[in-house]
């Protein structure tokens, strides 16, 4: 239908040779089912989330830890203790006490739209990030370096190879040269708010205590970091992919249009037909069984809820788009203890955003003339640039 990803071939109508595969060529497991892929997310003393133990030598050593305070990559109870330091900034009040601030930068961003439109450079991206770096207390006014950063962690087209032990190495140290100017950056910012409280997350962070003792240096960048890239790549997929859809199934975007109550439902079928975050980690510590197949001890699954939210098993007709969807047990956020933090203020920008657009360009449609250009790694789902065309007079 688009130029996406070859890997994803959910995306293509075709099915996995079954839902728990072992991939021979590249030395690790594939998790493709819907029920296989939410008992994975769901049940971090089975599947953890520390990778990173299966590849000790490339972390041990390292200035600090490049996990340290990597949320991602924590399990219950650290995972748990520091998730709960952000919780607080995304609580359904905090959320619902963003939606002013969230209307008025749409609405900033909107006034400045051009003849041309493209909607991840003039708003998808920078909306959400203006909203994450003002949470945090960074300058919304350096995102064009966030970008480079974002685009340079996820620039990479091709999947990884566990056989590959040499390419496995030069991966991990590129992307640890990646990141370190964002790392950098943070820290300085931390620094200044370890002198200069202010009422931002990253003041929050700096003034935490887990069980009696504040957060390293370390840990508070490496928090922050993830905050900041999660905090704004998930809302910029799912807005592009939202309105692509939409353009690409007429009925549904007139339907849509007409009842704006439809709204959340036509965000919710997009998170489920283009999941952003296509796959996740995992490793087992011993063997377990999952799907019927018995997977060994120490190996690395890559669980693909982009592939689970086509699984025929659970979604009739999984390759329609339909905002009438209902129930739309999608696992585009995740599951369990690793749920998305950050998904209700994801969809209160989507439905912002969404309504905003259907308000100010009556026609809004995308460019027939030019392709939409998805994001180049295979673990991604979403529009790099996606360009509209709005029929209004110039201003």
């Amino acid at each position: 239908m688009w130029n996406t990803h070859p890997q994803q071939f959910w995306l293509r109508g075709e099915l996995p040779a079954a839902p728990v595969v072992h991939d021979e060529e590249l030395g690790f497991w594939h998790v493709y089912g819907h029920p296989e892929v939410a008992e994975a997310l769901g049940d971090w003393g089975r599947f953890s989330s520390n990778t990173a133990r299966l590849f000790p030598e490339l972390v041990e050593g390292s200035e600090g830890s490049v996990l340290d305070g990597n949320i991602i990559q924590l399990d219950p109870p650290d995972h748990r203790k520091l998730r709960n330091l952000v919780g607080r900034a995304f609580t359904p009040k905090v959320v619902a006490d963003l939606e002013p601030r969230i209307e008025r930068l749409t609405r900033e961003l909107l006034d400045q739209v051009g003849d041309d439109f493209e909607l991840v450079r003039d708003l998808a991206y920078p909306l959400p990030v203006t909203v994450i770096a003002e949470l945090l207390g960074v300058p919304a006014e350096d995102r064009a370096l966030f970008k480079e950063w974002g685009d340079r962690i996820f620039e990479d087209a091709n999947q990884f190879s566990l056989k590959d032990e040499d390419r496995v190495r030069a991966d991990f140290e590129n992307q640890g040269e990646l990141i370190r100017p964002m790392l950098e950056y943070l820290a300085a910012h931390a620094a200044e708010r370890r002198r200069a409280p202010r009422e931002d997350l990253l003041t929050a962070l700096v003034e935490a205590e887990v069980d009696g003792e504040r957060l390293s240096d370390v840990e508070v960048v490496n928090f922050a970091s993830v905050l900041l890239v999660a905090g704004h790549i998930t809302t910029t997929m799912l807005l592009g992919n939202t309105v692509l859809c939409l353009d690409a199934h007429p009925d549904q975007f007139a339907a849509v249009r007409a009842d704006r109550s439809l709204v959340p439902a036509a965000i919710e079928e997009s998170l489920r037909f283009l999941t952003p975050f296509a796959s996740v980690a995992r490793a087992t510590a011993k063997p377990e069984v999952l799907g019927g197949v018995e997977v060994p001890a120490d190996q690395l699954l890559l669980v693909w809820p982009a592939a689970a939210n086509r699984d025929p098993r659970r979604f009739a007709d999984p390759g329609a788009f339909d905002v009438g969807r209902d129930p739309n047990p999608h696992l585009a956020f995740g599951r369990g203890v690793h749920f998305c933090v950050g998904a209700p203020l994801a969809r209160l920008e989507g439905r912002v955003v969404l309504n905003a657009l259907f308000d100010r360009f009556p026609r809004l449609r995308v460019d027939p003339d030019r392709e939409p250009v998805f994001l180049p790694s295979p673990n991604l789902t979403g529009v790099r640039s996606l360009h509209l065309l709005t029929d209004q007079p110039p201003r």
